[in-house]
């Protein structure tokens, strides 16, 4: 479950890139590839050398587990901007970050710098629509997005992650936690 996790934070984040050969298989090579493209990214460097070497990584759902955490914490803004605006669109984008529509085109092609709270709700949305995208085309990620849930007292994420919310606060986190069930519910 750890490597699923793994891949579906790398491939969010934008991590994985055009040219690489495609994931069909969640093997050590696949395993191989995340590690040296969050290593790229700057991120989890001494989680993932276990990873990278044949033979090192003795625990190995505790390596993924500490690659996969690491991976949490570290937003790739550069990365991240390309992926959820293809999901998204800027429209609904800049809704959810709370900032202009101006501005997250600005972001994207990095005529901007991202200031860290922009970058934090953009990596939380990578994250939450990687876990969306296991169960839903782009069309349907935006949809969810609008649908009232009752785990989040009759309203939608949207409502939630409205006006200077912040990754860390209990709305959100029920949120990503909606979306993050659905990867449990396909793997089971």
């Amino acid at each position: 479950m750890e490597a699923a996790f793994l891949l579906v934070e790398a491939e969010a984040m934008g991590l994985l890139r055009e040219g690489d050969t495609p994931i069909e298989r969640l093997d050590e090579d696949a395993v191989r590839l995340v590690a040296a493209r969050a290593r790229d990214a700057g991120i989890g460097e001494a989680a993932s050398l276990p990873l990278l070497i044949p033979g090192l990584a003795a625990d190995l759902t505790g390596v993924l587990r500490g690659l996969r955490e690491a991976m949490e914490e570290s937003p790739v803004p550069r990365s991240e901007w390309p992926a959820v605006q293809e999901v998204l669109g800027s429209d609904l984008l800049a809704r959810l970050l709370g900032v202009s529509e101006t501005s997250v085109k600005r972001y994207a092609v990095g005529s901007r710098s991202t200031p860290d709270e922009v970058a934090e709700r953009l990596h939380f949305l990578a994250r939450l629509t990687g876990y969306l995208a296991g169960a839903y085309n782009d069309v349907g990620i935006r949809r969810w997005f609008h649908r009232k849930r009752s785990a989040l007292g009759r309203r939608s994420p949207a409502d939630v992650l409205r006006a200077g919310w912040t990754p860390d606060a209990a709305g959100p986190r029920r949120v990503l936690a909606l979306a993050r069930d659905l990867v449990y519910a396909s793997a089971t």
